[in-house]
């Protein structure tokens, strides 16, 4: 799965790298997690950032209570799951990253957090989908979710999962204004090229949420931890 992640880049990178019509302005964000509202590039307006809440909302849901449940989407069965498939087909977004969390099980039964970035790129997108749920209160809330995939020969060692990391040459596709059908999508929601992966362990601030520092990404032993 993917339940935290890193989102600091320049502007300019962020214009180069989705091929955006104007300089966005993207606050750095070191722990970005569930019901936080994200930047996003939407398949409705694929050259600009745009925002979403993370924890994707059907449109039928009554509440906002399943929000939390709904932060990742497996890509396996993405396109048979009532609460994704609508999306899948129509409603898709990148979701901008500098770098993801994951938490690795060792030897002596604890779980050690591990950021997660690429070699190749500074900034990247995850595949996403997106929905807009009215609430009660007749308000438009645009949510989203980020869609996972089983981990490649890099992650196998540190998690079973990983979000999907999508190649430049894919966006375009991704982001297809039209209804898209599934053997077209699916074939891009693959793990990403272990040779350009690289992680470390970091501080155990990362399960702090609303914890943001650039500290949180330095590689142990060089910060105290806090908790």
């Amino acid at each position: 799965m993917c339940g935290r992640f890193v989102l600091v880049a320049d502007p300019n990178q962020m214009v180069l790298e989705f091929g955006l019509s104007g300089v966005p302005v993207v606050p750095a964000n070191y722990n970005v997690a569930p019901t936080q509202v994200l930047p996003v590039i939407l398949n409705e307006a694929p050259d600009t950032v745009s925002q979403a809440r993370w924890g994707l909302m059907p449109s039928w849901a009554k509440d906002l209570s399943m929000s939390a449940k709904m932060i990742n989407a497996r890509s396996e069965t993405v396109d048979e799951k009532p609460a994704f498939r609508a999306a899948f087909k129509r409603r898709r977004c990148v979701i901008p990253a500098s770098g993801f969390y994951e938490w690795q099980t060792r030897d002596d039964g604890k779980k050690y957090p591990m950021y997660i970035h690429l070699t190749d790129r500074e900034v990247f997108g995850f595949a996403g989908l997106w929905e807009v749920w009215h609430s009660p209160e007749r308000d438009d809330l645009r949510t989203c979710t980020i869609l996972t995939t089983a981990a490649n020969a890099f992650m196998k060692p540190i998690h079973e999962r990983m979000p999907v990391i999508l190649s430049r040459e894919n966006y375009g596709d991704w982001l297809a204004a039209e209804d898209v059908p599934a053997p077209v999508l699916k074939p891009l929601l693959r793990g990403y090229d272990p040779d350009k992966m690289t992680a470390h362990e970091v501080s155990r601030n990362v399960n702090r949420a609303g914890f943001s520092s650039p500290d949180m990404i330095a590689p142990l032993p060089s910060l105290p931890r806090l908790l």
